[in-house]
């Protein structure tokens, strides 16, 4: 069943009803994944700051899979990028602080 995904809440709750479905503990599927227990558990409750990677590597645990509709009119460029990749990024460089003022105390 294909199901639309609008919200990090739903599909927390395609991932648990799936997880239920299966019979598989909450921290039994967190190991096999390879992440934490805690991770799931705000997975599952929709949280919209979790790492994207580690939601595939769950989905992928519990055999679910992640469609993504594009327009037609992005077919050809998606294709296109898919077969070159995209150039590495360039590594930032640090952020530095400015030099302390003399004579003035730092907090």
């Amino acid at each position: 069943m294909n199901i639309p995904i609008e919200s990090p809440k739903e599909l927390g709750l395609a991932i648990r009803a799936t997880r239920k479905m299966q019979r598989v503990r909450l921290d039994d599927v967190a190991g096999s994944a390879g992440v934490g227990h805690v991770f799931v558990r705000e997975v599952e409750h929709g949280k919209a700051s979790v790492t994207l990677g580690k939601v595939m590597q769950l989905m992928r645990e519990l055999g679910l899979r992640l469609m993504v509709e594009i327009p037609d009119s992005a077919t050809e460029e998606y294709s296109k990028l898919r077969t070159a990749g995209l150039r590495p990024l360039k590594a930032r460089k640090p952020r530095q602080m400015p030099a302390p003022i003399p004579g003035k105390k730092t907090p």
